[in-house]
Protein backbone atom coordinates (compact mmCIF):
# COMPACT_ATOMS: atom_id res chain seq x y z
CA UNK A 1 0.00 0.00 0.00
CA UNK A 2 1.39 3.10 -1.00
CA UNK A 3 -0.79 5.51 0.92
CA UNK A 4 -2.83 5.33 4.25
CA UNK A 5 -6.45 3.82 3.75
CA UNK A 6 -9.12 6.22 5.67
CA UNK A 7 -11.54 4.32 7.97
CA UNK A 8 -14.17 5.73 10.10
CA UNK A 9 -13.47 2.99 12.99
CA UNK A 10 -10.75 0.44 13.40
CA UNK A 11 -11.38 -2.16 16.62
CA UNK A 12 -8.09 -3.82 17.89
CA UNK A 13 -9.39 -7.60 18.93
CA UNK A 14 -11.47 -9.71 16.91
CA UNK A 15 -12.87 -11.75 19.76
CA UNK A 16 -16.66 -12.09 20.09
CA UNK A 17 -17.47 -8.22 20.99
CA UNK A 18 -14.81 -6.81 18.68
CA UNK A 19 -16.07 -8.85 15.70
CA UNK A 20 -19.39 -8.03 16.55
CA UNK A 21 -18.80 -4.01 16.78
CA UNK A 22 -16.88 -4.98 13.24
CA UNK A 23 -20.13 -6.38 11.85
CA UNK A 24 -22.31 -3.88 13.30
CA UNK A 25 -20.53 -1.04 12.00
CA UNK A 26 -19.57 -2.35 8.66
CA UNK A 27 -23.35 -3.41 8.15
CA UNK A 28 -24.24 0.26 8.61
CA UNK A 29 -21.95 1.36 5.83
CA UNK A 30 -19.25 2.26 8.32
CA UNK A 31 -15.96 1.47 6.80
CA UNK A 32 -13.96 -0.17 9.34
CA UNK A 33 -11.09 -2.49 10.21
CA UNK A 34 -10.39 -5.09 12.75
CA UNK A 35 -6.99 -6.58 13.85
CA UNK A 36 -6.43 -8.55 16.03
CA UNK A 37 -2.85 -10.46 17.02
CA UNK A 38 -3.94 -14.28 16.52
CA UNK A 39 -5.60 -15.69 13.82
CA UNK A 40 -9.01 -16.27 13.33
CA UNK A 41 -9.66 -19.69 14.81
CA UNK A 42 -11.51 -21.64 13.16
CA UNK A 43 -12.92 -23.71 16.01
CA UNK A 44 -14.83 -25.78 12.89
CA UNK A 45 -13.56 -28.86 14.54
CA UNK A 46 -16.39 -31.32 14.84
CA UNK A 47 -14.86 -32.00 18.46
CA UNK A 48 -17.41 -30.12 20.96
CA UNK A 49 -14.80 -28.26 23.27
CA UNK A 50 -16.99 -27.87 26.22
CA UNK A 51 -16.91 -23.97 25.88
CA UNK A 52 -20.65 -22.74 25.37
CA UNK A 53 -21.96 -18.72 26.03
CA UNK A 54 -25.31 -17.93 27.42
CA UNK A 55 -26.95 -14.75 25.15
CA UNK A 56 -29.46 -12.65 26.53
CA UNK A 57 -32.35 -11.90 24.09
CA UNK A 58 -31.26 -8.58 23.75
CA UNK A 59 -27.67 -9.67 22.98
CA UNK A 60 -29.52 -12.33 20.57
CA UNK A 61 -31.38 -9.27 18.80
CA UNK A 62 -27.75 -7.40 18.33
CA UNK A 63 -26.27 -10.44 16.76
CA UNK A 64 -29.07 -11.08 14.32
CA UNK A 65 -29.45 -7.35 13.60
CA UNK A 66 -25.60 -7.29 12.41
CA UNK A 67 -26.16 -11.08 9.82
CA UNK A 68 -24.40 -12.94 12.80
CA UNK A 69 -27.20 -15.16 14.30
CA UNK A 70 -28.18 -17.09 10.91
CA UNK A 71 -24.49 -18.39 10.19
CA UNK A 72 -24.66 -19.99 13.58
CA UNK A 73 -24.02 -23.80 11.98
CA UNK A 74 -26.19 -25.62 14.99
CA UNK A 75 -29.75 -24.36 16.25
CA UNK A 76 -28.95 -22.72 19.51
CA UNK A 77 -30.67 -24.20 22.95
CA UNK A 78 -33.27 -21.63 24.33
CA UNK A 79 -33.43 -20.84 28.14
CA UNK A 80 -37.39 -21.06 28.84
CA UNK A 81 -37.06 -21.05 32.21
CA UNK A 82 -34.74 -19.93 35.74
CA UNK A 83 -34.58 -21.54 39.01
CA UNK A 84 -32.52 -20.05 41.40
CA UNK A 85 -32.07 -21.87 45.13
CA UNK A 86 -29.80 -21.98 47.67
CA UNK A 87 -27.98 -25.04 48.55
CA UNK A 88 -25.14 -26.72 49.88
CA UNK A 89 -22.89 -30.07 48.04
CA UNK A 90 -24.39 -32.85 48.68
CA UNK A 91 -27.77 -31.65 50.22
CA UNK A 92 -30.87 -31.10 48.13
CA UNK A 93 -31.10 -27.42 47.31
CA UNK A 94 -33.82 -25.56 49.62
CA UNK A 95 -37.44 -25.88 48.53
CA UNK A 96 -37.78 -22.49 49.34
CA UNK A 97 -36.37 -21.15 45.67
CA UNK A 98 -37.20 -18.32 43.06
CA UNK A 99 -38.70 -19.82 39.69
CA UNK A 100 -38.20 -17.49 36.14
CA UNK A 101 -40.54 -18.39 33.04
CA UNK A 102 -40.23 -16.91 30.07
CA UNK A 103 -43.34 -17.36 29.06
CA UNK A 104 -44.94 -14.60 31.77
CA UNK A 105 -43.16 -12.18 29.80
CA UNK A 106 -43.67 -12.97 26.01
CA UNK A 107 -43.24 -15.85 23.32
CA UNK A 108 -39.53 -15.39 23.32
CA UNK A 109 -37.18 -17.03 25.87
CA UNK A 110 -34.68 -15.36 28.30
CA UNK A 111 -31.87 -16.46 26.10
CA UNK A 112 -29.83 -18.59 24.06
CA UNK A 113 -27.73 -21.13 25.01
CA UNK A 114 -24.90 -20.86 22.17
CA UNK A 115 -21.31 -23.49 21.74
CA UNK A 116 -18.51 -20.51 21.45
CA UNK A 117 -17.19 -22.89 18.30
CA UNK A 118 -20.62 -22.45 16.72
CA UNK A 119 -20.65 -18.60 17.26
CA UNK A 120 -16.86 -18.28 16.11
CA UNK A 121 -18.21 -20.00 12.82
CA UNK A 122 -20.47 -17.83 12.50
CA UNK A 123 -18.55 -14.66 12.84
CA UNK A 124 -16.02 -15.76 10.80
CA UNK A 125 -18.75 -16.75 8.03
CA UNK A 126 -20.14 -12.95 8.34
CA UNK A 127 -17.14 -10.71 8.65
CA UNK A 128 -16.09 -11.94 4.37
CA UNK A 129 -19.25 -10.61 3.36
CA UNK A 130 -19.30 -7.30 4.35
CA UNK A 131 -17.66 -4.92 1.91
CA UNK A 132 -16.92 -1.98 4.66
CA UNK A 133 -14.76 -3.96 6.00
CA UNK A 134 -11.04 -4.97 6.24
CA UNK A 135 -9.98 -7.92 8.44
CA UNK A 136 -5.83 -8.59 9.51
CA UNK A 137 -5.45 -10.76 11.37
CA UNK A 138 -2.60 -11.73 12.29
CA UNK A 139 -1.45 -8.64 12.41
CA UNK A 140 0.28 -6.22 15.03
CA UNK A 141 -0.31 -2.77 15.26
CA UNK A 142 1.43 0.40 16.67
CA UNK A 143 -1.60 3.41 17.27
CA UNK A 144 -0.95 6.89 17.10
CA UNK A 145 -3.59 9.16 18.66
CA UNK A 146 -4.01 12.65 18.07
CA UNK A 147 -6.76 15.03 18.50
CA UNK A 148 -7.00 15.12 14.56
CA UNK A 149 -7.38 11.72 14.01
CA UNK A 150 -5.28 7.99 14.71
CA UNK A 151 -2.55 6.30 12.85
CA UNK A 152 -2.65 2.51 12.82
CA UNK A 153 0.63 1.07 11.49
CA UNK A 154 0.47 -2.60 11.07
CA UNK A 155 3.51 -5.51 11.20
CA UNK A 156 2.08 -6.45 7.79
CA UNK A 157 3.42 -2.85 6.19
CA UNK A 158 0.29 -1.51 5.90
CA UNK A 159 -1.16 1.85 7.28
CA UNK A 160 -4.81 2.82 8.21
CA UNK A 161 -6.00 6.24 9.19
CA UNK A 162 -9.01 6.62 11.51
CA UNK A 163 -11.53 8.67 12.98
CA UNK A 164 -11.78 6.56 16.13
CA UNK A 165 -10.18 3.20 17.60
CA UNK A 166 -12.17 0.91 20.15
CA UNK A 167 -9.75 -0.99 22.37
CA UNK A 168 -11.54 -4.74 22.65
CA UNK A 169 -8.45 -6.75 23.52
CA UNK A 170 -9.43 -7.91 26.49
CA UNK A 171 -8.98 -7.33 30.62
CA UNK A 172 -5.37 -6.81 29.93
CA UNK A 173 -5.91 -4.08 27.29
CA UNK A 174 -2.59 -2.28 25.98
CA UNK A 175 -4.20 0.54 24.26
CA UNK A 176 -6.04 0.99 27.53
CA UNK A 177 -2.67 1.17 29.51
CA UNK A 178 -1.18 3.73 26.79
CA UNK A 179 -4.09 6.03 27.48
CA UNK A 180 -3.19 5.78 30.95
CA UNK A 181 -7.20 4.57 32.03
CA UNK A 182 -6.82 3.27 35.82
CA UNK A 183 -8.54 0.49 36.74
CA UNK A 184 -10.46 -0.95 40.20
CA UNK A 185 -10.14 -4.73 40.92
CA UNK A 186 -11.75 -6.73 42.98
CA UNK A 187 -9.78 -10.30 43.53
CA UNK A 188 -12.73 -13.01 45.04
CA UNK A 189 -10.19 -15.64 45.51
CA UNK A 190 -12.30 -18.09 43.30
CA UNK A 191 -11.42 -19.79 40.01
CA UNK A 192 -14.22 -20.31 37.69
CA UNK A 193 -14.46 -24.17 36.27
CA UNK A 194 -16.97 -24.27 32.88
CA UNK A 195 -17.14 -26.94 30.44
CA UNK A 196 -20.09 -29.49 29.45
CA UNK A 197 -21.47 -33.23 30.46
CA UNK A 198 -23.81 -35.25 28.93
CA UNK A 199 -27.43 -36.55 31.10
CA UNK A 200 -29.46 -38.87 31.27
CA UNK A 201 -32.54 -36.79 31.76
CA UNK A 202 -34.38 -33.97 29.69
CA UNK A 203 -33.43 -30.59 31.26
CA UNK A 204 -36.35 -29.06 30.05
CA UNK A 205 -34.89 -26.15 28.56
CA UNK A 206 -34.73 -24.52 32.21
CA UNK A 207 -31.38 -23.63 33.34
CA UNK A 208 -30.35 -23.71 37.33
CA UNK A 209 -28.68 -21.15 39.74
CA UNK A 210 -27.53 -22.80 42.78
CA UNK A 211 -25.99 -20.31 45.58
CA UNK A 212 -23.34 -22.50 47.33
CA UNK A 213 -21.51 -21.36 50.34
CA UNK A 214 -18.11 -21.46 48.54
CA UNK A 215 -19.29 -19.94 45.06
CA UNK A 216 -22.53 -20.35 42.83
CA UNK A 217 -23.00 -23.24 40.50
CA UNK A 218 -25.05 -22.94 37.47
CA UNK A 219 -26.85 -25.60 34.91
CA UNK A 220 -27.48 -24.08 31.78
CA UNK A 221 -29.00 -25.99 28.59
CA UNK A 222 -27.72 -27.37 25.87
CA UNK A 223 -29.52 -28.96 22.00
CA UNK A 224 -28.51 -32.24 21.56
CA UNK A 225 -27.87 -34.63 21.07
CA UNK A 226 -25.34 -33.61 18.99
CA UNK A 227 -21.87 -35.38 18.71
CA UNK A 228 -22.18 -36.35 22.43
CA UNK A 229 -25.36 -38.17 22.59
CA UNK A 230 -25.54 -41.55 23.49
CA UNK A 231 -28.67 -43.74 24.21
CA UNK A 232 -27.05 -43.80 28.37
CA UNK A 233 -26.92 -39.77 28.12
CA UNK A 234 -28.98 -38.63 25.43
CA UNK A 235 -28.50 -34.49 26.84
CA UNK A 236 -26.25 -32.10 27.50
CA UNK A 237 -26.34 -28.65 29.66
CA UNK A 238 -22.68 -26.56 30.59
CA UNK A 239 -21.89 -25.94 33.75
CA UNK A 240 -20.40 -22.72 35.13
CA UNK A 241 -18.65 -23.77 38.89
CA UNK A 242 -16.73 -20.90 40.75
CA UNK A 243 -15.16 -22.52 44.09
CA UNK A 244 -12.43 -21.37 46.41
CA UNK A 245 -9.00 -21.49 44.89
CA UNK A 246 -7.86 -24.44 46.34
CA UNK A 247 -10.91 -26.39 46.66
CA UNK A 248 -11.10 -25.36 42.53
CA UNK A 249 -7.73 -26.44 41.92
CA UNK A 250 -8.59 -30.15 43.77
CA UNK A 251 -11.47 -30.60 41.35
CA UNK A 252 -9.53 -29.86 38.54
CA UNK A 253 -6.82 -32.26 39.21
CA UNK A 254 -9.70 -35.33 39.43
CA UNK A 255 -10.23 -37.19 36.38
CA UNK A 256 -13.97 -36.90 34.78
CA UNK A 257 -15.26 -39.66 36.71
CA UNK A 258 -14.28 -38.02 40.00
CA UNK A 259 -15.18 -34.46 38.55
CA UNK A 260 -18.40 -35.64 37.32
CA UNK A 261 -19.26 -36.82 41.37
CA UNK A 262 -18.43 -34.04 42.70
CA UNK A 263 -20.48 -31.94 40.03
CA UNK A 264 -23.51 -33.89 40.76
CA UNK A 265 -23.22 -33.26 44.67
CA UNK A 266 -23.35 -29.45 43.44
CA UNK A 267 -26.18 -30.10 40.66
CA UNK A 268 -28.45 -32.77 42.48
CA UNK A 269 -30.08 -35.77 40.91
CA UNK A 270 -32.96 -33.70 39.15
CA UNK A 271 -31.14 -34.60 35.71
CA UNK A 272 -30.09 -38.31 36.60
CA UNK A 273 -26.49 -39.82 35.90
CA UNK A 274 -24.11 -37.52 34.20
CA UNK A 275 -20.22 -38.05 32.11
CA UNK A 276 -18.07 -35.38 30.88
CA UNK A 277 -17.91 -34.17 27.51
CA UNK A 278 -15.21 -31.56 25.84
CA UNK A 279 -12.58 -30.22 28.05
CA UNK A 280 -12.79 -28.16 31.23
CA UNK A 281 -11.29 -24.39 31.13
CA UNK A 282 -10.63 -22.30 34.68
CA UNK A 283 -9.53 -18.76 35.35
CA UNK A 284 -9.12 -16.74 38.35
CA UNK A 285 -12.14 -15.21 39.24
CA UNK A 286 -12.00 -10.62 39.81
CA UNK A 287 -14.03 -7.48 39.53
CA UNK A 288 -12.94 -4.72 37.02
CA UNK A 289 -14.20 -1.11 36.34
CA UNK A 290 -12.64 1.56 34.32
CA UNK A 291 -12.20 5.48 36.14
CA UNK A 292 -13.27 6.48 32.27
CA UNK A 293 -14.38 4.79 29.06
CA UNK A 294 -12.82 7.02 26.77
CA UNK A 295 -9.80 8.90 25.78
CA UNK A 296 -9.18 10.78 22.90
CA UNK A 297 -9.70 9.37 19.80
CA UNK A 298 -10.89 6.34 21.83
CA UNK A 299 -13.21 4.15 23.13
CA UNK A 300 -13.41 0.83 25.47
CA UNK A 301 -15.61 -2.12 25.19
CA UNK A 302 -16.19 -5.57 26.71
CA UNK A 303 -13.44 -6.70 28.86
CA UNK A 304 -10.85 -3.87 28.58
CA UNK A 305 -14.01 -1.86 30.15
CA UNK A 306 -15.25 -4.13 32.74
CA UNK A 307 -15.01 -7.60 34.17
CA UNK A 308 -18.30 -8.89 36.84
CA UNK A 309 -18.44 -12.17 38.83
CA UNK A 310 -20.21 -14.80 36.53
CA UNK A 311 -22.81 -15.52 39.40
CA UNK A 312 -25.77 -14.36 36.77
CA UNK A 313 -23.48 -15.15 33.47
CA UNK A 314 -23.96 -11.53 32.05
CA UNK A 315 -20.59 -10.80 31.80
CA UNK A 316 -20.22 -11.38 27.56
CA UNK A 317 -23.34 -9.56 27.42
CA UNK A 318 -22.48 -6.34 28.99
CA UNK A 319 -20.00 -6.80 25.73
CA UNK A 320 -22.40 -6.79 23.28
CA UNK A 321 -24.24 -4.06 25.32
CA UNK A 322 -20.99 -1.85 24.95
CA UNK A 323 -21.79 -3.00 21.42
CA UNK A 324 -24.90 -1.75 20.38
CA UNK A 325 -24.37 1.59 22.75
CA UNK A 326 -21.30 2.61 20.52
CA UNK A 327 -22.79 1.66 17.28
CA UNK A 328 -25.34 4.06 17.86
CA UNK A 329 -23.70 6.31 18.69
CA UNK A 330 -21.00 6.63 16.28
CA UNK A 331 -23.32 5.28 13.29
CA UNK A 332 -25.66 7.85 14.01
CA UNK A 333 -22.64 10.86 13.86
CA UNK A 334 -21.27 9.04 10.61
CA UNK A 335 -24.86 9.29 8.68
CA UNK A 336 -25.46 12.76 10.12
CA UNK A 337 -22.06 13.98 8.50
CA UNK A 338 -20.15 14.42 11.70
CA UNK A 339 -16.82 13.31 12.89
CA UNK A 340 -17.62 9.33 15.08
CA UNK A 341 -14.46 10.04 16.62
CA UNK A 342 -15.23 13.20 18.31
CA UNK A 343 -15.17 13.84 22.51
CA UNK A 344 -19.06 14.44 22.66
CA UNK A 345 -19.71 11.03 20.35
CA UNK A 346 -17.72 8.98 23.39
CA UNK A 347 -18.92 11.18 26.25
CA UNK A 348 -22.75 10.42 25.29
CA UNK A 349 -21.43 6.48 24.71
CA UNK A 350 -19.79 6.39 28.73
CA UNK A 351 -22.84 8.14 29.83
CA UNK A 352 -24.86 5.39 28.06
CA UNK A 353 -22.95 2.50 29.74
CA UNK A 354 -21.38 3.18 32.84
CA UNK A 355 -24.31 3.32 35.32
CA UNK A 356 -25.43 0.23 33.64
CA UNK A 357 -22.18 -1.73 34.26
CA UNK A 358 -21.91 -0.20 37.64
CA UNK A 359 -25.25 -1.14 38.35
CA UNK A 360 -24.34 -4.86 37.06
CA UNK A 361 -20.61 -5.10 39.00
CA UNK A 362 -22.08 -3.60 42.30
CA UNK A 363 -25.21 -6.14 42.24
CA UNK A 364 -23.10 -8.92 41.00
CA UNK A 365 -20.32 -8.23 44.05
CA UNK A 366 -23.39 -8.25 46.54
CA UNK A 367 -24.99 -11.34 45.35
CA UNK A 368 -21.45 -12.80 45.98
CA UNK A 369 -21.13 -11.55 49.26
CA UNK A 370 -24.93 -12.32 50.29
CA UNK A 371 -24.47 -15.78 49.19
CA UNK A 372 -20.65 -16.82 49.77
CA UNK A 373 -21.13 -18.30 53.58
CA UNK A 374 -22.55 -20.77 55.19
CA UNK A 375 -23.11 -18.89 58.24
CA UNK A 376 -26.86 -20.64 59.47
CA UNK A 377 -29.09 -17.55 60.31
CA UNK A 378 -27.78 -16.12 57.42
CA UNK A 379 -28.40 -18.94 55.40
CA UNK A 380 -32.21 -18.93 56.53
CA UNK A 381 -32.93 -15.72 55.97
CA UNK A 382 -31.40 -15.42 52.45
CA UNK A 383 -33.47 -18.48 51.82
CA UNK A 384 -36.95 -16.77 53.30
CA UNK A 385 -35.73 -13.40 50.82
CA UNK A 386 -35.39 -16.02 47.44
CA UNK A 387 -39.00 -17.27 48.59
CA UNK A 388 -40.63 -13.65 49.09
CA UNK A 389 -39.37 -12.28 45.44
CA UNK A 390 -40.95 -15.46 44.31
CA UNK A 391 -44.49 -14.05 45.10
CA UNK A 392 -43.64 -10.64 43.87
CA UNK A 393 -44.14 -10.62 40.56
CA UNK A 394 -43.32 -7.07 39.39
CA UNK A 395 -40.20 -7.50 41.28
CA UNK A 396 -39.31 -10.97 39.24
CA UNK A 397 -40.51 -8.82 35.81
CA UNK A 398 -37.64 -6.50 36.55
CA UNK A 399 -34.89 -8.99 37.34
CA UNK A 400 -35.98 -11.31 34.24
CA UNK A 401 -35.97 -7.69 32.50
CA UNK A 402 -32.35 -6.85 33.83
CA UNK A 403 -31.07 -10.59 32.76
CA UNK A 404 -32.47 -10.24 29.13
CA UNK A 405 -30.60 -7.17 28.80
CA UNK A 406 -33.79 -5.14 27.85
CA UNK A 407 -33.94 -2.91 31.67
Amino acid sequence: MNHAEELAVCILGAGPVGASLAATLAGAGLPTAVIDQAPLPPMELPEFDGRAYAIALASQRLLAGAGIWDHLPEPPCPIRAIRVADGRPGEPASPLSLHFDAAELGDEPFGWMVEARGLRVALNARLPLLPNLRVFAPAQAEVTRRPEGVRILLSTGEELRARLVVAAEGRNSKLRREAGIRCATIDYRQIGMVGAFAHEKPHGNVALEQFLPNGPFAQLPLSGPGGFGTAAFPHASAFVWADRTAIARRMLALDDAAFARELRRRLGGHLGAVRMIGRRWSYPLSALQVERWMDTRLALVGDAAHGVHPIAGQGLNLGFRDVAALAEEVAAAWQAGEDPGAPEVLARYQARRRPDTLLMLSGMHALERLFGNDIAPIRWARRLGIAAVDRMPRLKLAFARQAMGLA
